[in-house]
C-alpha cells in the first residue's frame, strides 16, 4: 500500500466526522460543522479561528466551496513542510525523544533509527529511560531488529550517566547520529523535568560537533490531552518537533491541526502503524489532501 493510503487510512475516522459536519451546512449556518471539528478534536479555540475565517471568506458559496475554503484555512496552520529525515540524514545529531510513557517514544526511535542506518547513517541508541527496566529492554529489541548498537546501565541509574557514557561512545565510535530515550511518568511531573533538564544540560555540555534536536512524541489517540503534554513539555525544555504515533484509525486526527495553530511547533513525523516502516516525515500537504480525501 502507497504512503498516501497508509494515511488516508489512519485518517478515516477524522474524515468521515468532518465530512458528516458539511452534510447539512451553508455559509450561514455553520452549526454542524462546528459540532464536527470539535468531535475530532481541533479544539474550540482552533474550530472557532476555523469557523471565524469561514463566515469572512464563505459569503454564498457552495458547499464543495466552503469544503475547499476549510482545507486552504488549515493548510495555513501548518508552517511549509520541511524532511526532517532528509535533514537527519546531513551531519552529525543528537536527536533527545521525550514524551509520556505509553506514547511510542522507544517505537519512534527503533522506527526513526532503521530508516537513518537504511540511509547510511551510523546510529546508537542510549537507553536513558532507567526508571522502567521494560523500557530498557524494548530498546534493545529495537536495536536487535533494526541492527544498532544500545548503551544500557542498570534498571534505576542515573539518566544524566547513561546519557554521558553513550554520546561518549558515539564520539568514540564515530557515531552519526545518536537516540536518547527517556522517562514519561508523569505522576511524578516536577521530578521528571528535573530529571530531562538534568540529561539536556549533559547533552549540551558534551555535544562537541554534534547539533542537538529534542522530538516531543505524542499519540494522536490523545486529542486534547496531548496538546496539555506538548505545552508542558515545551515550557520545561524547547521542543524542536512533535512525532504523531498512532495515527490509524483514531476520530481524533484533528488534534494534528490543533498543535500547528496554538502550539507553533512543526509536526515532523507521522506513524500511521506498529511495523518498522510505519513511520515517514510528515507533509502538511499530503496530511490535508488525506483528510479532505475523496475515494
Amino acid at each position: 500500500m502507497r504512503w498516501f493510503d497508509r494515511l488516508s487510512q489512519g485518517l478515516e475516522k477524522t474524515r468521515a466526522l468532518i465530512k458528516r459536519g458539511f452534510s447539512s451546512i451553508s455559509s450561514e449556518d455553520l452549526e454542524e460543522l462546528e459540532i464536527a471539528l470539535l468531535s475530532s478534536d481541533v479544539g474550540p479555540k482552533t474550530t472557532e479561528l476555523l469557523l471565524e475565517e469561514l463566515k469572512t471568506k464563505a459569503k454564498g458559496s457552495s458547499r464543495d466551496g466552503l469544503s475547499g475554503l476549510l482545507k486552504n484555512s488549515i493548510l495555513e496552520l501548518f508552517p511549509p513542510s520541511s524532511d526532517i529525515i532528509d535533514r537527519f540524514s546531513q551531519g552529525k545529531w543528537i536527536i533527545l525523544v521525550i514524551g509520556v510513557n505509553g506514547s511510542g517514544k522507544t517505537t519512534t526511535i527503533g522506527k526513526l533509527g532503521k530508516i537513518l542506518k537504511d540511509r547510511g547513517k551510523s546510529v546508537l541508541f542510549v537507553a536513558g529511560d532507567t526508571f522502567r527496566a521494560a523500557a530498557i529492554e524494548q530498546l534493545e529489541i529495537w536495536g536487535e531488529r533494526a541492527g544498532i548498537p544500545v548503551v544500557k546501565h542498570r534498571e534505576g541509574a542515573d539518566p544524566g550517566a547513561v546519557a554521558f557514557d553513550g554520546i561518549k561512545a558515539a564520539k568514540s565510535r564515530d557515531i552519526d547520529i545518536v537516540m536518547i530515550d527517556t522517562a514519561g511518568r508523569l505522576h511524578t511531573k516536577y521530578n521528571l523535568m528535573e530529571e530531562l533538564k538534568k540529561i539536556k544540560r549533559v547533552v549540551e555540555r558534551e555535544k562537541e560537533n554534534y547539533e542537538i534536536y529534542t522530538l516531543l512524541v505524542i499519540d494522536a489517540t490523545m486529542g486534547q490531552n496531548a496538546i496539555n503534554q506538548a505545552r508542558m513539555f515545551n515550557d520545561a525544555l524547547g521542543i524542536d518537533g512533535i512525532a504523531i504515533t498512532k495515527l490509524d484509525g483514531t476520530a481524533k486526527g484533528g488534534m494534528v491541526i490543533s498543535i500547528a495553530s496554538e502550539l507553533k511547533i512543526p509536526v515532523v513525523l507521522v506513524g500511521v502503524g506498529e511495523g518498522i516502516d510505519d513511520m515517514q516525515s510528515f507533509d502538511r500537504e499530503e496530511f490535508v489532501n488525506a483528510l479532505f480525501w475523496e475515494s
